[in-house]
Formats: C-alpha cells, structure tokens, sequence
C-alpha cells in the first residue's frame, strides 16, 4: 500500500499565523497520527508560500529584502508548529531551489506544448488578491467587492494558460468523482463557478512590476504568477521531476503520488484547488486517477463574523496555548468544529472545555483511577477471575468505542471520533461511582470485586490514551508514564484489545493530567 500522503495548503509569509492557520495544521496533524496509528506509512507537507507583490511591498515597507522579510515570517509558522506539537515529514518553502526548478521546468512543458501565450490585456486588478477581475466579480451594482481591496485598472502584456481547454473535462470529472471534494456539497459550488464562458489563466507578471518570484524559463522579462507556483508545491516536494531536475533528497513521486489528501481552507477552493490546480495537472499529462482528493475546511468565527485583521477580532493561538496548554487547545479546535463546516470560537466554551471535560473528566478519572490502585493494593493491579454485569458493560462500551472511532475518523468527522473515546471516559467515571471501590476496599470479603474494579478503570484508561493519542499527544503520553505503560513497538489499533494490562502489573504515581485553571469565563 502506498503512504498516506497528507499536505496542507502552505501558508503565505506576509503576516504572523492566527487560529485558522492552527485550526488547518492540527487537523492535518491529527489525521496523519491517526493513520500511522491505524497501520499506514504517512508523509505529511506542509510549508510557506514566500513570493508575491504584496510580499514584495511589505518588504519595501519594512526596509528589507524579501528574502530576509519572508524568513522572519516563517519563523513565527514553524516555532507555533513546534510549540502544537504538529510533526510534518515535509518542509514546502517555496524560495527552496527545488521548487523552483520544478516549476520552471513545468512551465517549460507547458509551453512546449502549446499550452502558454502571450497576449495584451487592458483591464481592472486586485492588489490584494493579486489577480485580474472580470465582470464575474463585479456585485449587482456594477461595483467590485470589499473583498478584492484596491483594484486598479492595468494595460500590460502577460502570458496566458489555456484553463479553457480543460474546463469541460473538469466539469466531467467532478460529476464522475463523487469522492474528489470533501465534503461533498462543495462540489456545487466548483460546479457553479464554472457555469458560463471560461477565461484563461494569466499566470505572469512583467519583471518591472514584480521582482519577487520565479522568472518564466522562456521569457526572462517575466516571474511567474503566484498560484502556478504556490500549488505546485504539492507535487515539487514529493518528487516530482526529481530526476529532471536534479533535486535531492526528495521522496519516491511514484510510490507517493495521488496525494490522499489536501487540507485547505474553503475560501481557496474556488478557483485555486479545485479549479486551476486539477487543470494544471491535467494539462501536464497526469491521468484522471492521479488527481488528488480536496478537504475542504470550514471557518473559525467570532459572533457569526469571519475572524479577520480588518475586524479587529484575531485570535492569538500562542497566547492560548501558553493559557490552556498545547493539547489543551488541539482538543477544543477539534472537538467543536465539524470538518468542513464552520464554527464560532468560544472563550467560554474553551475555559469550559478545558476545566470541565479534561481536567474535570478526564483528568480526574486518571487520577483517582491511581490513586485508589495506589491506596489499595501498592499500584499492583491484578485482573483475577472475579466478573459481573457492570463489569462486563464498561468492557463493552470499550470495544463499542474502537469500532465507532475508526468509523468517524476515517470519515474525517474527527469530532464524533473524540465523542466515541469520551464514551469510555464518562462510563469509567460512572463507573467508580456505582461500584464505590472506596466501600469495597472496607470489606475484606469484596477483595476479588475491589482487583477487578481497579483493573479495570487502569485498562479502560489505556485504551482512552491510544483513542486520544492523535488529538492530545503529549498528555496522553503522559497519562501512559503514569499508567506504567507504553505503546509497543509497531503497536496499530488493531492491537488494541482488553487485556493490554497484564497481572501484576505496577502503577505509576498520579499527577494531575489537566490542573485547574482559575479563569473566569467572559461574561455573554
């Protein structure tokens, strides 16, 4: 079986990361832990998309080379990285010399066949989106957007891709792909902006206007448009033309390509990923089944509203990390929001979450899980032959568990995966409730039901800490050291069965998982 091959869209270097950067990277992170831990080879890429007019003014602005501008952005993308414990295998920076001898030679093929030409055009350009407008983007006044900043009107020369020519195999491809677009409603929406005349793509800028960005190979008065280099990054960094090109170090294309799936933001699906770059590929030869799979992700808001520096309503997500603690914030994003859907980001809902559901719930049943153990029997858990009927439920609620997280998972409803392993956690806490070891361990006569109660809380733990592992890694491996147990070498959920904890086993000393924080929530 091929890896599983998991990229993001790479992250423009003009300004620090907010939450919706976080948002993207940890649900890709997620879902690439998830599958190693589900038995498959992952590759996961993420990266910076470093050239571009407005990476170039800002430069200018800051009185310094891009270069030297672009490279003090990324600083602030890769240490938020580190800090969310977010572990990619590759790093896409798109000033690499890799990349661009990849895009130069695709441009290259391109022209070569047919597919690029240069022609004159008079006409309105946004600054901020750095691209020509039609009358598509004018609003029913006539006027362009708020969206689309500063538009100014250009008459220059530029080179041009044939998009036209492919517009009507992509319109096929897509009603014959159901799977293409995650989740699937979104493909009405591709298919609805390819409704009415197709317009090429002009993928230049002349050198007089734009210095910052790879020089077309056969026109050296030109760099080339930003999207025509930012989204080849997904097939540069996997290898692509590695040979051609001479790149080193780079993966086996062959063995990695189709990417299984691309994690972007809604509001680049339409044009870039699920217009431009499906017809680039196409046009480059590659075959209807190795056009990889869109998962398209929906918007953190604030109040309904798009969270947006022009709003003044950014969220900082190193300042929540530092209040809430990197696994704490990984699980809020992923709990609240369902993939490819929007949410409204909630101080109140996170202070909650977090002194609630993990240090209230989750922490709590780890605790006292071995504390009793550690009270009552030295940490030593022996499983014994004693059963009965609550025994045997919290067991069965721990199977049921397994099999409804792979399900959600698998389907990207991370959510409900995180919802099926908390069914173990609300049980367990139940559990200790209805049995009360506390009475037991007053009754030498209940010795036996005592060993299984505490057997089973510590087993039903480790199954929550691998369940969990993807979302909260750092914690759950620290629930695991305090368990006593780690996970196997080569250990997949498949694995995962009552019994991991053997007779005799010794339990560590308990530390609180998630302490307490005294925040107030923001009044409504």
């Amino acid at each position: 079986m091929k890896p599983y091959y998991i990229t993001t869209a790479i992250d423009y270097t003009n300004a620090p990361p907010h939450i919706g950067h976080a948002y993207e990277k940890v649900l890709a992170d997620v879902m690439a832990r998830f599958q190693r831990l589900n038995g498959r080879e992952v590759f996961f890429l993420t990266g910076v998309d470093q050239h571009g007019q407005k990476v170039q003014k800002s430069a200018e602005k800051a009185e310094l080379s891009p270069q030297v501008f672009v490279d003090g952005i990324t600083g602030h993308f890769t240490a938020l990285w580190d800090k969310l414990n977010v572990r990619y295998d590759g790093w896409a920076a798109t000033t690499d010399p890799r990349h661009k001898r990849v895009v130069q030679a695709m441009l290259q093929k391109l022209h070569d066949c047919g597919q690029l030409y240069k022609q004159g055009y008079t006409g309105f350009y946004s600054v901020r989106q750095e691209q020509f407008l039609t009358d598509k983007e004018r609003g029913p006044d006539g006027v362009f957007g708020v969206e689309w900043g500063e538009v100014v009107e250009l008459e220059e020369e530029n080179w041009y891709f044939r998009l036209s020519d492919h517009v009507e195999w992509l319109k096929s491809y897509i009603n014959s792909h159901p799977d293409f677009i995650f989740p699937a409603h979104r493909a009405h929406d591709v298919l609805n902006a390819l409704e009415g005349a197709a317009q090429d793509l002009c993928i230049s800028r002349p050198l007089e206007r734009l210095s910052w960005g790879i020089p077309l190979p056969f026109d050296e008065k030109f760099v080339n448009y930003v999207w025509f280099d930012a989204l080849t990054n997904y097939i540069s960094f996997a290898g692509y033309l590695a040979g051609e090109c001479g790149n080193e170090g780079l993966p086996d294309f062959a063995n990695l390509w189709p990417s299984e799936a691309h994690v972007i933001g809604k509001d680049i699906l339409v044009p870039a990923h699920a217009v431009y770059w499906p017809i680039m590929l196409h046009a480059l030869g590659f075959s209807d089944d190795q056009i990889p799979r869109l998962i398209v992700h929906g918007w953190w808001n604030m109040k309904g509203a798009k969270i947006s520096k022009s709003l003044g309503n950014v969220i900082d997500p190193n300042v929540l990390a530092d209040t809430f603690t990197a696994d704490g914030l990984r699980y809020y994003v992923m709990r609240d929001i369902a993939t490819g859907y929007d949410s409204d980001f909630s101080e109140e809902r996170l202070v909650m979450s977090y002194n609630k559901e993990l240090a209230g719930g989750l922490g709590n049943l780890l605790n006292r899980s071995i504390n009793m153990a550690q009270k009552y029997r030295g940490g030593v858990l022996t499983p014994g032959s004693y059963d009965d009927a609550e025994n045997a439920a919290l067991r069965q609620t721990v199977a049921e568990a397994l099999t409804v997280y792979l399900e959600k998972m698998n389907s990207w409803a991370i959510h409900d995966g995180i919802h099926a392993a908390w069914k173990i956690v609300t049980h367990a806490n139940a559990f200790v409730d209805s049995t009360k070891p506390f009475s037991l361990a007053k009754d030498p006569a209940q010795a036996a039901r005592l060993d299984s109660v505490l057997y089973h809380l510590a087993e039903a733990w480790v199954h929550v800490s691998v369940l969990l592992n993807p979302i909260m890694p750092t914690a759950m491996a620290t629930a695991r050291a305090q368990i006593g147990w780690e996970t196997p070498a080569g250990f997949v959920l498949s694995d995962l069965k009552w019994g991991l904890l053997k007779d005799g086993h010794q339990l560590g000393t308990p530390v609180p998982l998630f302490p307490r924080l005294e925040i107030e929530p923001p009044a409504a």
